[in-house]
This record gives structure tokens, C-alpha cells and sequence, in this order.
């Protein structure tokens, strides 16, 4: 993989769910993904700072600080980046409209394809009834889900050794629970149906950490996932095709050596 010849050259990037400021979050990996990147437009789709945890303990590593200095100087390189605060840094909507150094704050944005398709962009927690109405419940959500990933962070660690691939326990958990799997459901489709009243194409969102592309009844849902665990990410084409790419694959794809890849990485 190298900086001087980006890899994954598109019209534009949304992220999400990096949640700095965590011992779970995967820095590393994706100032890899940013190296490889060329586009015109990032969008951060929420959770790019985790205030909640920041508030109960200070974790910032050296990685985590140069995370936001590459995001910075993305942007002093002509790079249009949209912020889009979610409810772990949901502090920064206090500044919508506000420029910082080059980054635009907004509480959404409508995204419009090369081929002229409209999306919304929005990072979802306020189509989450559970953090709207329950904040108490979302918060004991959260401490119980770091404590998922410190035990991942271990088990993964001993798979390591013994050759095999990364396997998130949070993620089986989450997506065999009955209850779980019904709140995804109705997630997707509040989103679908926000969608529909704003009358775009489709809706382009986080906040759950599962990346997926659905149809809903002609509305394109798509999320870009996080940087937790399944380190995805959401890239148009610049002929405005729309994939998801997983970057645990595609890094190895790259480190296979030529061809390189031009086109946006897909899993």
C-alpha cells in the first residue's frame, strides 16, 4: 500500500463510527484507508469522536490524534468534508453551519450521485427510540458493548496466534439476539421511511455498526458501517455507483501486490 499512488479513487467517502477517544476503535486501520484514499468530498457520518467515554475517562493515543490531523489536512488539500455529528459527539451540533479548519458541520446533508440520484446523509440516532427516549438504557447499551470488545479484544488476540482471521463476539451476539435483531429491523426502516418523506432516492446513514445496502420498497438504504469492528466505509464511483467497501479484505487484497486496484474496493 503506499501514499503516493491512493488506491481508492471515488467521488466520495462516507465514514462513520470511529468513536476516538476508545481502546476499541481501529485508528491504525483506518489511517490506512485514508492513505489509500482520492476524492473530492468525506463525509463523517457520526460517532467520529466518542464524548461518552471521553467524560468518564481520557483515552487518546497517538493514533487517534493523527486520525484527526489527516482529516484536517484532507481538507486544507481542497477536500470537501461535511461533518455530521451522532449521539457520542452530539455536543458538536451545537455548531452546525460552523467552518473548523476547513470542515463544514451539519445536522444531515442531501448528497446528489454523479448520476443525479439524492441521498440523505444522517448518522440515525434520532430514528433510534431507545437513545431518544431512553438515554439511561442507551448508556448502560454502550458500557455493556465496550465490555464486549475489551473480551473480543482478547479472544482475537489468541486467534491471532493461531493464524486465524478477526471474529467479532459483539456482532454474533448482536445480530442472534431476538430483540437486537428486531431494533435493527425497525431502524432500517424508520431510516427507508425518513427518506421517502424527504423524497430522495435513499438514505446513506450509521449509528447501528452493521454495514448493509437494502432495498425498501425502492429506497436505497445503505450504511457505511464503523470502525470498531467491521471497518467499512461507503465510496461513489465517480460514474456515482455506490458500494460498500470492507477494508479487512480489501488491505488484503493490496498487500497481494500488482494489479493494484483503481476502481473503489468492494467486499
Amino acid at each position: 500500500m503506499s501514499e503516493t499512488l491512493p488506491t481508492v479513487r471515488c467521488r466520495a467517502a462516507f465514514i462513520s463510527d470511529i468513536h476516538l477517544g476508545t481502546r476499541g476503535c481501529q485508528a491504525e486501520l483506518l489511517l490506512e484507508f485514508i492513505r489509500e484514499l482520492e476524492c473530492e468530498t468525506l463525509y463523517l457520518v457520526g460517532d467520529i469522536v466518542d464524548g461518552w467515554k471521553l467524560r468518564s475517562g481520557w483515552f487518546w493515543p497517538q493514533a487517534h490524534n493523527d486520525v484527526v490531523q489527516k482529516i484536517l489536512r484532507l481538507a486544507r488539500k481542497g477536500v470537501r468534508v461535511v461533518y455530521i455529528p451522532g449521539n457520542h459527539d452530539e455536543r458538536i451540533r451545537d455548531f452546525c453551519g460552523v467552518h473548523f479548519g476547513g470542515v463544514v458541520v451539519a445536522r444531515d446533508m442531501i448528497h446528489e450521485t454523479a448520476d443525479g440520484r439524492r441521498y440523505l446523509v444522517t448518522h440515525g440516532d434520532e430514528f433510534d427510540g431507545v437513545v431518544q427516549n431512553a438515554r439511561w438504557l442507551a448508556l448502560l447499551g454502550d458500557w455493556s458493548y465496550r465490555g464486549l470488545l475489551a473480551l473480543n479484544t482478547h479472544f482475537n488476540r489468541l486467534r491471532r496466534r493461531l493464524g486465524l482471521n478477526y471474529w467479532s463476539l459483539s456482532a454474533f451476539l448482536k445480530h442472534r439476539v431476538k430483540d437486537a435483531v428486531a431494533f435493527i429491523d425497525q431502524y432500517k426502516t424508520a431510516m427507508a421511511d425518513e427518506a421517502r418523506r424527504r423524497g430522495v432516492q435513499g438514505v446513506i446513514c450509521g449509528h447501528i455498526h452493521k454495514a448493509e445496502r437494502r432495498d425498501f420498497d425502492g429506497i436505497d438504504y445503505i450504511n457505511d458501517g464503523d470502525w470498531v469492528e467491521s471497518c467499512t466505509a461507503v465510496v461513489e464511483g465517480l460514474d456515482g455507483r455506490l458500494e460498500i467497501v470492507h477494508w479487512l479484505s480489501a488491505r488484503r487484497l493490496l498487500a497481494a501486490g500488482p494489479p493494484r486496484l483503481a476502481a473503489p474496493l468492494a467486499a
